[in-house]
């Protein structure tokens, strides 16, 4: 039964558990609201269950886990609260259980019991105690943004299965950890928008970040299992009048996902995931140089963001190897040296952002380069050439070195000597002109100094 996207609104009906042969269940996007009733614990056939975008409050009931052959549960874009009911992480066919943008917090279960590959989306909750470190062992896409979520980003085990990873808008802290660099088979990771810090490890040039183009059926396997066998992929088969509507919920298995490109941001799903590869570090508290791996290795990247961090050294020229790239932002950093020219050969390059560093030299032109406007190059003082108003002679091509820093240190304290004793001589001698003149306060001066050579004399008399 599909009901959704009315605007039915109130309690949902008891009387729905009365059909207890039901397999499908979809009263999304309308207006109901209160709990779960307790009648729909009799539909004991369900393989697909669709109330999100309502008003639903209270607890996810732990008798949803009671559904032997349920295979998608969305509960998302409603009011629920409390934790996750462990009863939902053991449903054995379970392939999408999307809980997004509720209020949920607590534990989350340690890991997935389903016989299949799994899409958890929890995001936009009030998770905040952690993420247990077995949980990608049977996921697939874990979509974790903008939660609570603090300390350490977990040491991960079991990471084989998992295609995206999506970390953003945490409170996470700490170093990277090396354990990411065992995600094989990601497709993207995002960890923007947290605290982390240290060093960007190296390994994770051993990361392909493939589009998925070679072998769909071997990463995303799980889309194909649950649309396989006796469920709810037969179901929709046998009702031709259905079949766009089981299109629509296919696609649901590949998450809707938002990336910053090309000054907008993107929204990406299904086969338009597939295409794009992208890192996205920005707004962290990383520090050291750019491993030179990430533009020698990572070939298909589509995307990347360091910016907002503390990194330094020098833009590394084998980034002219990211032939794919449309976006690469390395802007609020520490970075110095020159832009390497290769950098003109990315043909695909639609943004480029190197602005407030410590870059130096002359922009090169050519390729795409010759397209950007100023903006991407403010705050690097010592940039010149196009599409700068700065020429590039002898004065403009300088390189910012500690030893500039200290001579205009000496000169300012020259300048202060020579001011103070400016004004030691001029004192001294507005008093001497002073005295010249005859005035009660200078004959009393006189005086003193009279008595006081006459206490000296008579001192060394005696």
């Amino acid at each position: 039964m599909n009901i959704s996207n009315n605007d039915f609104e109130g309690n949902l009906p008891a009387s729905l558990g009365n059909m207890r042969s039901m397999e499908h269940l979809d009263i999304s996007h309308n207006g109901f609201h209160g709990n779960l009733p307790d009648s729909l614990r009799s539909f004991k056939e369900l393989v697909l269950l669709d109330i999100s975008d309502n008003n639903l409050t209270g607890v996810i009931p732990s008798w949803i886990g009671e559904f032997q052959h349920l295979s998608m549960l969305l509960l998302s874009n409603n009011l629920l609260e409390g934790e996750i009911p462990i009863s939902l992480f053991n449903l054995s066919y379970l392939g999408l259980l999307d809980l997004s943008a509720n209020m949920l917090s607590g534990d989350i279960p340690p890991h997935v019991n389903s016989e299949r590959r799994v899409v958890l989306l929890l995001h936009d909750n009030n998770f905040s105690k952690g993420i247990p470190d077995t949980l990608l062992l049977n996921v697939s896409i874990l979509d974790m943004r903008n939660n609570r979520l603090s300390g350490n980003i977990p040491e991960f085990i079991n990471t084989q299965n998992i295609s995206i990873l999506l970390l953003r808008g945490n409170n996470f802290t700490g170093r990277i950890p090396h354990q990411l660099c065992g995600l094989s088979n990601i497709h993207l990771l995002d960890l923007a928008n947290n605290g982390l810090s240290g060093s960007i490890p190296s390994c994770l040039s051993n990361i392909s970040f493939g589009s998925g183009k070679e072998d769909t059926s071997n990463d995303f396997d799980f889309v194909y299992g649950i649309f396989n066998g006796n469920d709810v992929g037969a179901y929709f088969r046998s009702l031709v009048v259905l079949e766009q509507f089981s299109m629509d919920y296919l696609a649901s298995f590949l998450t809707k996902i938002e990336f910053p490109t090309k000054h907008r941001y993107d929204s990406y799903m299904g086969g338009n995931l597939l295409e794009l590869c992208g890192l996205d570090l920005s707004q962290n508290k990383l520090s050291g140089e750019i491993p030179v791996e990430i533009g020698g290795d990572l070939l298909k990247l589509h995307a990347l963001n360091l910016s907002h961090n503390y990194l330094s050294g020098e833009i590394p020229r084998s980034f002219s190897g990211l032939k794919t790239v449309e976006s690469l932002d390395l802007s609020f950093n520490r970075l110095h040296g020159e832009i390497p020219p290769q950098l003109s050969e990315l043909s695909s390059l639609g943004v480029f952002k190197v602005s407030y560093n410590n870059l130096s030299g002359v922009i090169p032109q050519g390729g795409h380069l010759s397209t950007f406007d100023a903006n991407s190059y403010v705050g690097n003082p010592f940039l010149c050439g196009k599409p700068t108003n700065k020429s590039c002679n002898s004065n403009n091509i300088q390189e910012p070195d500690d030893e500039v820093e200290d001579d205009e240190y000496t000169i300012d304290m020259v300048s202060f000597y020579w001011s103070l004793a400016a004004a030691y001589v001029t004192i001294l001698l507005g008093v001497i002109a002073s005295l010249s003149f005859d005035s009660p306060w200078s004959r009393a001066w006189f005086n003193l100094v009279d008595a006081f050579l006459r206490k000296v004399r008579y001192l060394f008399w005696c």
